[in-house]
């Protein structure tokens, strides 16, 4: 499996902050942001203020944690997200 990590700026409670993620994770978090009719950058605030480490990782965990809790949205956007995630975790011994 071969993955991208992108560095991505944002802007979070008025300060400009860069962010490393995977691909996946980068359009599984837009998906989340768009199912709570949120923008990207509220989510990501709210991440940032509830975080102990490094935000990247603090973001990949709430990604997880909010797909399998959640049902998705089956506009045809969330489907390919969620998925991939399938895929990706039944290829895991």
């Amino acid at each position: 499996m071969h993955t991208t990590v992108t560095k991505r700026s944002v802007i979070i409670t008025g300060r400009k902050t860069s962010i490393s993620l995977e691909d996946e994770f980068w359009h599984a978090l837009k998906a989340i942001a768009r199912r709570h009719q949120r923008t990207l950058s509220a989510v990501i605030g709210d991440i940032d203020q509830g975080r102990r480490g490094n935000l990247s990782s603090a973001i990949r965990v709430f990604v997880l944690g909010s797909l399998g809790t959640q049902a998705p949205i089956n506009d045809g956007r969330d489907a390919g997200i969620i998925h991939s995630f399938d895929r990706h975790e039944s290829r895991s011994p």
